[in-house]
């Protein structure tokens, strides 16, 4: 061997991201160890002095640990060549790449092999490496991008059919041990879930809420996780070990999966080169119902939706909120009415006034006492209870008539109308044809009276729809078909008006000057087409008027 021959300390670098690993066997570290090292061997000018092993990193970028101090290497003088499989293994960016091997590397003096390639920096130059480096390196770049793809359409396909996909479930699940992209119940953190939408019912706010789970020693989402063995980390952390937070309990009361909806894609990389997540708009969202079962009832939970939106706030000192806070309007203006303490006689009494008559900007105080005001909406309250036992009664007299009773808007005979209407309009359809090959029409007429009466077995075809579902709804039982009655009824015997039935049954309060109130209640609209159905069944129910009657 030659006296002025120089000696290389080589570092071996070595990538396999997941999708390698799926793949041939020669990609593999240690097959790729072992090329390495056979190529040393048959080069007496070469020294492996550093090995770089880079596990489960994509080769789409490269921030990768072990490229990195790699490169740290060669800046300290550690190292000074750099031999790799193939190009495939430095990188898959074809502009990154082509930097590396171009201009960095000989810039910082490296010499660079890649010998499936049969290229070496330091080896003689020709042309056909000219033209097939850049181009290894774009075909490289193509395979990632097919395979990203690929990854994407699959992943999009499994999302559209409710599968879940997310590494994690989220807290009040668990994976399925027979498929792991179906959602289960796990009992304990679904109580937890359903303790935390009740408490916001009672009137908690989100940092009582937190609190009360800290103090009872109930583990937070990412403690509990840990706790059943799962590496689980996440953004939200900031303490060594994760307690409850209010975000947390707001992020468990917005989250719609507890309804037994799956909502997936809410993010996405514009191309397989950027890792940055962009947010989609809701309107882009997967959304599909009904893939486990649900913890929370739909009424409870758009109970708290609306809830969450309105102004409540807590007493000072308290960790609950006011009994209407949210809830209480000025008649004329519309604005919030707000609390205020008056002292008299060595107490403090409790009022409402107007927010824009207090700010100064008009109205007027429309003071009513909290004393006051929670009588006379406890009241009304109690009469809107006792109309809707009332409407239930009816309903369950409804119920018991025979099939045969209850033909509500005489519906078999309108089906009939329109199932008639249906065939004829198709049958004229039919015959349009004949017109035209007969020379009775023209194709512009054709084409008009064709979509004429399609047009119109369309619409008779959507009415028949409808008036088939009011016919089975009525059939049914009016009583199935109005869960929301039991929500009034569940309180048919309170003493005395609490947040949960605020919360619950009333829409809004709104306080006039002359301090009348109007109570509006929660599935108004509801109550209102029952008492029109109801009128529709007279006849069948002239023993039950003095009910009706006394229900308005």
């Amino acid at each position: 061997m030659s006296k002025n021959k120089k000696i290389y300390r080589a570092g071996s670098y070595r990538r396999l991201s997941q999708d390698d690993g799926n793949g041939e066997v020669s990609n593999s570290i240690v097959n790729q160890t072992e090329l390495i090292q056979d190529f040393e061997k048959s080069h007496s000018d070469i020294h492996i002095v550093a090995e770089y092993d880079d596990d489960g990193y994509s080769g789409t970028n490269f921030d990768r640990p072990a490229f990195k101090r790699m490169l740290e290497d060669v800046k300290a003088g550690k190292i000074n060549c750099i031999i790799v499989k193939d190009l495939s293994r430095l990188g898959r960016n074809y502009i990154e790449v082509g930097k590396y091997v171009e201009r960095i590397f000989p810039f910082m003096g490296v010499r660079f092999i890649s010998i499936n390639d049969h290229y070496d920096s330091a080896g003689p130059k020709n042309e056909s490496d000219t033209l097939m480096l850049p181009f290894k390196n774009l075909m490289n770049d193509s395979y990632c991008r097919d395979i990203s793809v690929k990854i994407r359409s699959h992943l999009e396909v499994r999302r559209k059919k409710g599968k879940y996909i997310s590494a994690f479930a989220v807290y009040g699940y668990k994976k399925s041990e027979k498929d792991h992209n179906q959602l289960v119940v796990d009992e304990y953190a679904a109580d937890v879930v359903k303790l935390i939408f009740q408490m916001k019912l009672w009137g908690k706010s989100q940092s009582a809420i937190s609190d009360y789970l800290d103090e009872n020693g109930i583990l937070s989402p990412m403690e509990y996780k840990k706790s059943k063995g799962e590496k689980f980390t996440c953004c939200f952390k900031v303490h060594n070990v994760a307690t409850w937070s209010p975000k947390a309990v707001q992020r468990i009361l917005t989250n719609e999966i507890y309804l037994g909806i799956t909502i997936q894609g809410k993010t996405e990389r514009p191309n397989y080169k950027v890792k940055t997540q962009i947010e989609k708009k809701p309107e882009d969202w997967i959304r599909v119902e009904n893939t486990h079962e649900a913890i929370i009832s739909y009424h409870e939970f758009w109970t708290i939706q609306e809830l969450l939106k309105r102004d409540t706030r807590m007493a000072p000192q308290q960790d609950n909120v006011y009994l209407f806070s949210g809830f209480l309007y000025c008649g004329d203006c519309k604005n919030t009415m707000v609390r205020k303490l008056v002292p008299s006689g060595g107490r403090k009494y409790s009022y409402y006034v107007c927010f824009t008559n207090k700010a100064g900007n008009g109205c007027s105080t429309h003071c009513i006492s909290e004393k006051k005001l929670t009588e006379n909406v406890f009241r009304a309250v109690t009469r809107q209870i006792a109309s809707v036992c009332h409407v239930s009664e009816i309903l369950s007299y409804i119920d018991k008539l025979p099939e045969n009773q209850r033909t509500v808007f005489n519906y078999d005979a309108q089906i009939e109308q329109l199932r008639e209407e249906i065939i004829k309009y198709k049958t004229m359809k039919m015959k349009l044809y004949e017109d035209l090959t007969e020379g009775i029409i023209d194709q512009d007429e054709y084409r008009e009276y064709r979509s004429s009466f399609m047009e119109r077995i369309e619409m008779k075809e959507k009415a028949l729809a409808h008036i088939e579902m009011e016919r089975t709804s009525a059939i049914e039982g009016a009583q199935d078909c109005n869960p929301w009655l039991q929500y009034f009824m569940e309180y048919e015997n309170a003493k005395e008006l609490n947040r949960q039935m605020v919360v619950t049954l009333i829409h809004k309060v709104f306080v006039y000057d002359n301090g009348s109130l109007e109570v509006v209640f929660r599935y108004k609209d509801e109550m209102d087409a029952l008492f029109i159905k109801i009128r529709n069944y007279q006849d069948e129910l002239q023993s039950a008027m003095p009910l009706l009657a006394a229900a308005q």
